[in-house]
């Protein structure tokens, strides 16, 4: 075999990429087994009741300011630059419902998803990444505990808790953000303002919204705990495998929200 890779270099190029895709399928297969390993263990009685609330308050009651002030500034933005778009064709009227779509649709579950990696995402990571390399996730599989039972469930049934409530909260914050500064700096009519939501947004809007927010959510704790999860595997060892598993693991995170953001929204208009 080296004779051949030695004498036919498009032999040599095509057993390097075929190694590099076989690597990728068996991380991919790998990162699938440990989702379903995470909803099976989720679903499992007795559930993990304690450690599930303690992560809802970790994840989500303490990433309400940084979710709120992150869609307050997002939502004013889009009130300005909406309004100065709008004037230009005399529809500035229509500034509540651009606002309000925006955000329902786009930006407050994906806007919260991404707070959400950075601030609980990579905590995550890191926590699992210390366990990992200080072998508490072996000594909880030498006493039989099992480990996604334990550290990975809670954090999945928390999530899936807190997106679609702190999406909830984004798109109302965001969407008084474009009211203070179409209507209070602006001087929109506040009654427009509120009229054109009213008849705008319907409820397969709001579903959508919380679709992805769902769909985030699994994204996003997967993939961070998968890193922390399998920080030794890593090239790098000790604190710095960890720091590499946690980079990873919210940059990854917040490119798969961006993809799969797109793919929700083709299917679901």
């Amino acid at each position: 075999m080296a004779d051949i890779t030695r004498k036919n270099p498009l032999a040599s190029f095509f057993m390097l990429f075929g190694r590099v895709i076989i690597a990728r399928i068996r991380l991919l297969g790998q990162y699938a087994l440990f989702i379903a390993g995470s909803f099976v263990q989720l679903l499992v009685w007795p559930w993990h009741t304690n450690k599930i609330v303690q992560q809802v308050y970790f994840i989500g009651m303490k990433s309400v300011s940084v979710v709120c002030l992150t869609a307050a500034f997002t939502g004013m933005v889009l009130g300005l630059q909406g309004y100065y778009t709008l004037v230009k064709v005399g529809s500035e009227g229509l500034l509540g419902a651009g606002v309000a779509l925006t955000m329902i649709r786009e930006l407050g579950p994906v806007m919260t998803a991404i707070m959400i990696t950075a601030r609980a995402g990579s905590a995550m990571a890191a926590e699992l990444g210390i366990m990992r390399i200080s072998e508490q996730i072996d000594a909880l599989a030498t006493m039989d505990i099992d480990p996604i039972r334990f550290m990975v469930s809670p954090k999945l049934g928390a999530a899936l808790i807190s997106f679609p409530l702190l999406t909830a909260m984004c798109d109302v914050v965001g969407i008084m953000g474009g009211y203070l500064t179409g209507v209070i700096m602006l001087g929109i009519d506040p009654g427009i303002f509120f009229a054109r939501i009213h008849s705008t947004v319907e409820l397969h809007d709001v579903t959508g919204g919380f679709i992805k927010s769902l769909v985030f959510s699994i994204v996003v704790t997967t993939v961070c705990c998968y890193n922390g999860y399998n920080a030794h595997r890593g090239p790098e060892f000790g604190a710095k495998g960890v720091s590499m598993a946690t980079t990873t693991a919210v940059v990854i995170s917040c490119v798969l929200v961006l993809i799969t953001d797109y793919i929700l929204t083709s299917l679901l208009l």
